[in-house]
């Protein structure tokens, strides 16, 4: 197995995943017992598939996602660094459906994401700025034009918009409070987010919280960006609405990187990736259902 940095081209930045090239015959515990090992937020775990190129799975250290951006980018990296893919279309099977990837020349990778839905909640700025530990003024004061909605292109996350980026370094959040809130509104985490960049080119900085998936605070998250930039282009937030958008995030725990993120046809996450460890892990024995008696 493998762990690859997503969403960067620089060693030990970026967000880490397991990869697991050929995980067949595999049990879902010992799948879930790999990942729980690996510690990292996904582990992905690829078998062949009759539906597509490969089916792919993905474990955080506590649960199966059904999707997982930095893991596929990751993964189909991984692939063509070693000659088993090239520049073109890959069709991966997931428990979302089929989605077609796109490998560039350069050996960046592209993932195309599910429909976007998207919906507002009324769960308050005053529990939302508890949960995250800002200041409720600060969340008010980016509310104008865009509202706290559950936004989704596969897996659902709450975005939040905040005023600065001092305001999202600066969060202190509650976990408990953050999977609650997350519990209610049906969302797998919370999207915090400013237009205030580090980098002029970036379009915004972002953290995302998922306690309750077993990630308190991911690095860079490739499917909460392509909700979030669905989100965005429905609100009509950029005025132009960019061919291509740069998110930032990791920055505030020392794993930097930037998602590419396009909204069209379809939402798009896009970058690069670099992998960092090789080696081989034992594997717990399957569990059986044997029932003992007494």
């Amino acid at each position: 197995m493998y762990q690859v940095d997503a969403f960067t081209d620089e060693p030990h930045t970026g967000n880490p995943a397991g990869v697991v090239p050929d995980a067949a015959g595999l049990s879902d515990d010992q799948l879930q017992s790999i990942a729980a090992e690996m510690a990292v937020s996904e582990t992905a775990f690829l078998t062949e598939s009759a539906d597509a190129d490969y089916r792919i799975r993905y474990f955080t250290p506590a649960q199966e996602v059904d999707l997982c951006g930095h893991a596929t980018i990751g993964t189909l990296s991984y692939l063509y660094d070693i000659g088993v893919l090239e520049p073109g279309t890959t069709t991966l099977e997931t428990n979302v459906g089929v989605l077609e990837m796109e490998i560039e020349t350069d050996g960046s990778v592209w993932m195309s994401q599910d429909e976007p839905t998207i919906r507002e909640v009324d769960v308050g700025y005053d529990r939302v700025a508890e949960a995250l530990g800002v200041e409720q003024t600060a969340l008010e004061g980016a509310s104008a034009d865009l509202p706290l909605a559950v936004t989704s292109t596969g897996l659902p996350f709450l975005a939040v918009p905040i005023t600065y980026l001092s305001d999202v370094g600066g969060a202190s959040p509650d976990l408990a409070k953050i999977e609650s809130l997350t519990d209610e509104v049906d969302a797998t985490g919370v999207y915090l987010f400013t237009f205030d960049t580090l980098e002029s080119e970036s379009t915004l900085h972002g953290r995302m919280f998922a306690p309750g998936a077993g990630v308190p605070e991911d690095p860079v998250t490739g499917t909460a960006s392509g909700a979030v930039g669905a989100y965005l282009a429905e609100y009509e937030a950029l005025d132009p609405f960019p061919e291509e958008c740069a998110f930032e995030q990791g920055h505030f725990v020392d794993r930097s990187g930037t998602v590419r993120v396009r909204v069209g046809e379809d939402v798009q996450v896009g970058g690069d990736a670099v992998t960092i460890l090789e080696g081989v892990i034992s594997v717990p024995p399957a569990e059986t259902d044997d029932i003992l008696e007494a």
